[in-house]
């Protein structure tokens, strides 16, 4: 299934590209997703290429029943997100995946920031998420997707308060 998603902050793509390998803010992140456990890493540095890393153990009571059947009583998502240096404006590609442990259910995507020209960016977000599991695996699809799109507008809503509380 193939998934889109457009964000746009009121900063700097160089600003947002900070934001994005603070650990500060991927516990925040994370956080806002309400899991029972989480942990994350960041490797490099906004400076140049970064990559993070996050786990997250998540409840599946909102799991519709196809789903939950293949996870139980939760479900661990690894989330690796890999990020370019940026280029003269800050902006920068990456690439996504996140994987369900234990499930045949992943995402993979690519990843633009991109310098909007009036002191914004805009993150997108391009990819396909497919589950490997014959008869029922469009259903799969059909059952993660209203959870990736909160999980997006999640980050966008911790991101902009992240920025408005470290502007000026």
């Amino acid at each position: 299934m193939r998934l889109s998603a457009d964000v746009r902050y009121p900063a700097s793509a160089a600003e947002v590209g900070r934001m994005l390998a603070d650990p500060g803010f991927v516990d925040a992140r994370d956080e806002a997703t309400h899991p029972l456990s989480h942990s994350a890493r960041v490797e490099g540095s906004p400076e140049g290429a970064f990559v993070v890393r996050s786990t997250r153990v998540m409840p599946t009571d909102d799991v519709p029943q196809v789903a939950r059947r293949f996870v139980g009583d939760s479900l661990e998502l690894h989330q690796t997100d890999s990020w370019t240096a940026p280029s003269a404006d800050g902006g920068r590609t990456g690439t996504m995946t996140i994987e369900v442990v234990g499930a045949p259910v992943v995402l993979r995507a690519d990843l633009r920031l991109e310098a909007d020209g009036d002191g914004a960016c805009t993150e997108r977000m391009a990819g396909d998420l497919k589950a490997s599991v014959p008869l029922v695996g469009g259903a799969l699809e059909k059952a993660a997707e209203p959870a990736v799109r909160a999980a997006i507008r999640s980050e966008e809503a911790v991101g902009r308060r992240w920025l408005a509380e470290r502007a000026g």
